[in-house]
């Protein structure tokens, strides 16, 4: 499993001989403007919840690549009247892909498409695949439901958000990753925006004091498990 970082909390998966985007917002991200999204292919694409910073190139992907667009029932239906391919989740259902396994999980935050309409509930995803597990948080606040993962799936990787302001912040995600029963976390939605600004070196040392490995990647970096 290979996962490369595009910036706030877009991600690119590799598993299983597919490629998968996570919360695709990339073209209208200042710190991501080396990423060109006419290279990035997808076979599917994830989405946490319905906010523009996580879906503002959904349509531009979709349209060229024909991914399938996997989230909640009402995003995912959404795209569906939109004529693009979907799958629809909602909270503790789970489908088996071509890739792997995929459950939608509790988050704590709201959504609304950036037109105002209603975006469901938000949530995040367990991703089982290639004899990996990772959990995506999406936008949280910490929520004792973190809890429920590990008793179902033993975690090789969190993707936490850490940003603070909108979610939770890095002392929160501390804290989830002792909830989730996994200490290697890869850190998202931070630096973006002047409201979830953080001190890297300062973060990945309050991580490293619990015995803790906190990754923040540079845009475009990649990771293999």
């Amino acid at each position: 499993m290979k996962i490369t970082f595009y910036g706030h909390s877009s991600l690119g998966i590799e598993v299983g001989g597919k490629r998968i985007l996570v919360d695709p917002y990339i073209s209208a991200n200042p710190n991501a403007s080396h990423i060109n999204i006419n290279e990035l292919e997808a076979d599917y694409i994830l989405l946490t919840h319905a906010h523009g910073d996580h879906v503002a190139d959904v349509e531009y992907i979709a349209g060229r690549t024909k991914a399938i667009i996997v989230s909640n029932f009402e995003v995912a239906t959404h795209y569906g009247n939109k004529g693009f391919e979907y799958h629809p989740l909602n909270h503790g259902g789970s489908w088996d892909f071509d890739f792997g396994k995929v459950k939608y999980v509790n988050a704590v935050h709201s959504s609304s498409f950036p037109d105002g309409s209603y975006g469901g509930n938000p949530g995040g995803f367990v991703i089982e695949g290639e004899h990996k597990n990772i959990y995506i948080s999406g936008d949280t606040a910490l929520t004792m439901d973190m809890k429920l993962i590990p008793m179902r799936t033993k975690l090789d990787l969190a993707i936490l958000s850490i940003g603070g302001n909108f979610t939770m912040d890095v002392e929160d995600a501390i804290v989830a990753s002792d909830f989730v029963e996994c200490d290697k976390i890869l850190g998202v939605h931070y630096d973006t925006f002047g409201y979830i600004v953080i001190n890297h070196e300062e973060s990945i040392r309050k991580f490293f004091d619990k015995g803790k490995d906190l990754m923040l990647l540079k845009i475009g970096e990649s990771i293999e498990l």
